[in-house]
Parts: C-alpha cells; sequence; structure tokens
C-alpha cells in the first residue's frame, strides 16, 4: 500500500504526456489540413544572366503553378488569388499548368475563364499544360479555358519578345507525363542573343536541355512535396520531381550559358488537402544585369 502513490505518480505523468502528445498531434493535423492550405508567400528571385540587357533590367514576371481548382480549392480562391497578383503590378504571367485538378470527377471549367482573364500583364500571359491538364479528358477544355483568359498556351513552340532594342523568348513544352514533348521543335530558330524561358511543367527535365540555349526554365508539379517532414524532406514527389522539389537550380554554373531552374511550390493540394512545411507559392521573377566585372 505504501507505494501506491508512487505508482498513482506515475500513471498521471504517462497521462499527462499522452494528453500533450495527442494535442500537439491535433495541432499539427489542423495546421496542415486548415491553415497552410490556405496561406500564400510570395517570394522574390533574381536571376542574372548575361543575355539580360539594359532593357531587361528589372523585368518582373510572377509565375504561378498546379492551383488544381476543384473541391478543395473554389473559384473565390482564385478570385483573391487574382487580385493579389494584380497588385504585383508584373511585366508578364507565367502558368506552369495543372489548372483543374480533376476535371472528370469536378468540371468547374465554366467560372474560372471570366477570373483568369482579369489577370493583367503588358507583356503577356503564357501557359502550358501539365499533366492534371492532359488527364481526365481536360485537355480540350484547358486549351480553350486559357484562349478565353488571354493566356497563349505554348505547345513545343515559342514566342520572341522585343523590349527595347533587346529580345526575351518565352518557349513553352508539352507535358512530359502525359502530352507530347519536343525538346528541339520547342526550341529551334531562337535568337540566342536573346534572354530564353522554358515552361515545363515537370522540373527534372532541366537535365536533359544540356545543347540547348535556356537561361531559365520555371516549373511546378512537385508542391514541394507538399508535406514535409523534419529531417526527412517530402514524404512523396511525383515523376519528374523526384531530383528537384523546389527552390532554385545552377547547372552547368562555369560555361557561357548556365542554366538556371526555379520550382514553384505550387497554390492548390492534390490527393490529399494537406500542407505542412511547404506553404503555397507565387513567385516573383526579376532579371537583374550581371555585375560588371
Amino acid at each position: 500500500m505504501k507505494h501506491q502513490p508512487k505508482k498513482t505518480a506515475t500513471f498521471a505523468w504517462f497521462h499527462g504526456i499522452a494528453a500533450l502528445l495527442l494535442l500537439a498531434a491535433a495541432s499539427v493535423f489542423y495546421y496542415a489540413r486548415y491553415t497552410e492550405p490556405n496561406l500564400l508567400r510570395l517570394q522574390n528571385v533574381s536571376i542574372g544572366a548575361a543575355s539580360v540587357t539594359p532593357d531587361l533590367d528589372g523585368f518582373r514576371i510572377v509565375q504561378i503553378s498546379d492551383i488544381h481548382l476543384g473541391r478543395f480549392y473554389s473559384p473565390d480562391k482564385l478570385q483573391s488569388l487574382v487580385t493579389r497578383i494584380n497588385g504585383l503590378k508584373p511585366d508578364m504571367i507565367v502558368f506552369t499548368g495543372d489548372l483543374i485538378d480533376n476535371f472528370a470527377n469536378d468540371p468547374v471549367s465554366g467560372a474560372i475563364a471570366p477570373i483568369l482573364s482579369q489577370m493583367n500583364a503588358p507583356l503577356g500571359k503564357f501557359a502550358v499544360y501539365g499533366n492534371h491538364d492532359q488527364g481526365g479528358g481536360a485537355k480540350r477544355p484547358y486549351a480553350r479555358i486559357m484562349a478565353y483568359s488571354g493566356f497563349k498556351l505554348l505547345v513545343n513552340e515559342h514566342q520572341t519578345l522585343s523590349i527595347g532594342r533587346s529580345k526575351l523568348v518565352v518557349a513553352g513544352v508539352d507535358d512530359f507525363l502525359l502530352g507530347s514533348p519536343d525538346l528541339t521543335k520547342t526550341l529551334s530558330g531562337i535568337d540566342r542573343n536573346a534572354f530564353v524561358l522554358l515552361l515545363a511543367h515537370e522540373p527534372d527535365v532541366a537535365d536533359r536541355l544540356g545543347k540547348y540555349p535556356v537561361d531559365l526554365q520555371l516549373s511546378g508539379h512537385s508542391h514541394g512535396g507538399q508535406v514535409q517532414l523534419p529531417g526527412y524532406g517530402p514524404l512523396y514527389t511525383p515523376p519528374l520531381a523526384r531530383k528537384y522539389t523546389e527552390g532554385l537550380y545552377t547547372f552547368h554554373a562555369d560555361s557561357r550559358r548556365p542554366l538556371q531552374l526555379y520550382v514553384n511550390r505550387g497554390i492548390g493540394t492534390t490527393r490529399l488537402p494537406f500542407r505542412l512545411d511547404s506553404v503555397p507559392e507565387c513567385t516573383i521573377i526579376t532579371l537583374k544585369q550581371p555585375a560588371s566585372p
């Protein structure tokens, strides 16, 4: 009997620890389900390249990706996103794919074009296909939505913009998982003195660009893993987003024309409506002239 108080105290200690662990788990669950997916981080990135002339210095590109409209991302949320982007006053807007999460199950296309058409960028709005834009019967509706919204959908092609006396090339390759990508067709006939921007939904495509004159590749697809664990990283990233999952990467930096890749974490969610340590992102890319030696 004299040992009972000690047993009672031990039981109370374990009970308290269990309660704290349950509370922590519930807090993480609530944050990952209801808080982080509704956040938006404005990520500023400066890109320097030899092809950035005085005419292009300070040029601002806003990149959005992986909206995944549907059950967990509504047209009302899209409207708020458009308002936020217009407030940034970009020179150009690019969308790197995956507009609707599952078109076959959730064909919300009718409400989308009037909202997307409100996005303003004086030097153009450009888009490419993502894998979700190709699957589930979405291929043709996606093309119509982007056309009605004022986006130029680039499918294995490029467009050259004249800015002052300089050139900026915007190229877009078809989706690598479900489309018919052709990098040679996409990038042939490009002025090699121009700044060349490639839109490619899947980031790991960067490993295939060694022989092409690309200064910057913009991609999405990875969602930054969508759920990351401390000390472990992303629980899962999809095919062709296994090597490059988020942020800025530089390739063959010692060459005359290094390639830079930026991987956007995306706006929405897919499969499950959770985000943890992978805050939704809108990227503001500013082109900068290299410093004089």
